[in-house]
């Protein structure tokens, strides 16, 4: 069996994400952490400046551009592909004009529906995320009938639409939102049957570094996640996910890299 995997380094250009808020606002900074995520591996190049954290307040448009813009075209000669973290119009096709090539929308085309035009019209690709309401909202008492069953049809629907508004379905990827209004035991179950939504028959996202319920599990802060993060990581690589966004790049690489070898059954024939 071979196993196929990217990773995606986490370039928040805010100043109030949950996990590095304000470390890399000033441009240079950004530029610079991307250039350090892609030298430890990073295939992708995740870009947002608008925070989604549970309770975040929506950024203005000309605040996000801003943020956002000149960092993606410093990151163009990277060798990684750019992904622009978006819900807006208007920030999706600066981004992609500054050298972006996938969109990666939380809200699945409910906020913006015309981003799938965009995507279609650039032969970009796009990324669809399932979230309960908003950001604001979106852990106040979240509940579902069957979260694996729910998330699914939510992603097979959204999925659909997408096709629907000419994204060419080989263009697509899909986001399960792990720590988007989900409890622990929402996350731990998408986690455990993830190979359930690997049958919709695109690649799957899996984003659980330095979350919160990883913390609520092992009683650790923010900074001292990684071996939880790891562990997802490696769980949702066994279970199918082929794409992994994350604020430690090297470490996950690596783990990545054994685990993969591992379930293809390829390793060195060495006595050490």
């Amino acid at each position: 069996m071979r196993v196929v995997h990217r990773v995606m380094g986490i370039v928040n250009v805010t100043p109030d994400s949950f996990s590095d808020g304000g470390a890399f606002l000033d441009p240079r900074a950004a530029i610079a952490h991307g250039y350090e995520l892609v030298a430890e591996g990073a295939a992708i190049l995740d870009i947002g400046g608008e925070s989604t954290r549970p309770g975040a307040l929506p950024v203005a448009e000309d605040l996000e551009l801003l943020r956002v813009v000149p960092v993606v075209d410093g990151l163009r000669d990277t060798g990684a592909q750019l992904s622009i973290d978006t819900t807006k119009l208007a920030v999706a096709e600066a981004a992609l004009a500054a050298g972006a090539t996938l969109v990666n929308d939380v809200t699945a085309l409910r906020h913006d529906p015309e981003i799938a035009g965009l995507v279609a019209d650039r032969g970009a690709e796009l990324c669809l995320m399932h979230m309960l309401g908003e950001p604001r909202t979106m852990q106040d008492d979240p509940r579902y009938d069957d979260v694996v069953d729910d998330v699914r049809a939510f992603l097979e629907e959204r999925l659909e639409v997408a096709v629907r508004e000419g994204v060419k379905e080989d263009r697509i990827l899909l986001d399960p939102g792990i720590g988007f209004g989900k409890t622990v035991a929402h996350n731990l179950t998408l986690l455990g049957r993830l190979g359930e939504l690997t049958t919709i028959g695109r690649p799957l996202v899996v984003g659980t570094s330095r979350k919160s319920f990883l913390g609520r599990i092992a009683g650790r802060d923010v900074a001292d996640r990684l071996g939880g993060t790891i562990a997802t990581n490696v769980l949702a690589l066994e279970r199918g996910a082929s794409v992994f966004r994350v604020h430690d790049v090297a470490p996950v690489v690596d783990a990545l890299a054994v685990a993969a070898a591992t379930l293809a059954g390829r390793w060195p024939t060495t006595t050490s």
